[in-house]
C-alpha cells in the first residue's frame, strides 16, 4: 500500500475487529455476531466494519473531528441498513481496549428506547457540548453483547 495513512487506517480497523472478535469469543466465519470488515463496493460507503446492529467508523489521526466523523457513521449506517452508527477513534500509544467509541447523543437514545437494557451502559463521559457520548472499546463490547442479547437479528 503507497498511501502511509491508508495503511495505517487498515492496520487499525484489523487490530480493532480482531480485539472485539477475541474478548467476545467470535471465530467460527459463519457467525452472524462476528465483527467484520467491509470493502468499499459501489457509490455508497457501508462504514469500516460491520457489527450487527452497528455501523463502526474507525479513526486513526491525532485530531479529532468527532461531530463530522458521527455524522459520517450515521449516513453509513443507513447505506448498510443497520441501525446505528459509531465511531472508534484510536488513542496514541494505547492498545485497542482503550479506544474511545463515540455516539451521537440521538442515536444513544434511539438505542436507549430501542433497547432499555443498554442504559446499565451508560456512557462513561458526556462532551461538553451535549452532542456526543464516549465508551472505551472494552465497554462498547459489553454494550455490543448486551444489544444481541436483547434483540437478536430476525432471519428471513
Amino acid at each position: 500500500m503507497s498511501n502511509p495513512a491508508k495503511a495505517r487506517g487498515t492496520r487499525w480497523e484489523s487490530a480493532g475487529v480482531a480485539y472485539l472478535n477475541g474478548v467476545l469469543g467470535y471465530t467460527h466465519p459463519t457467525d452472524w455476531r462476528l465483527v467484520k470488515r467491509q470493502v468499499q463496493e459501489g457509490a455508497k460507503d457501508v462504514g469500516d466494519a460491520h457489527a450487527w446492529p452497528f455501523v463502526l467508523e474507525f479513526k486513526d489521526v491525532k485530531s479529532p473531528s468527532v461531530p463530522t466523523w458521527l455524522r459520517q457513521a450515521e449516513v453509513e449506517a443507513v447505506n448498510a441498513g443497520f441501525d446505528y452508527g459509531v465511531v472508534v477513534h484510536k488513542v496514541r500509544g494505547k492498545g485497542p481496549a482503550l479506544a474511545k467509541v463515540h455516539i451521537s447523543a440521538e442515536t444513544f437514545s434511539r438505542l436507549a428506547d430501542d433497547v432499555p437494557e443498554v442504559l446499565a451502559y451508560l456512557p462513561a463521559s458526556l462532551n461538553h457540548r451535549g452532542a456526543y457520548w464516549t465508551w472505551t472499546l472494552a465497554e462498547f463490547a459489553q454494550v455490543l453483547a448486551a444489544v444481541r442479547a436483547a434483540r437478536p437479528p430476525v432471519n428471513d
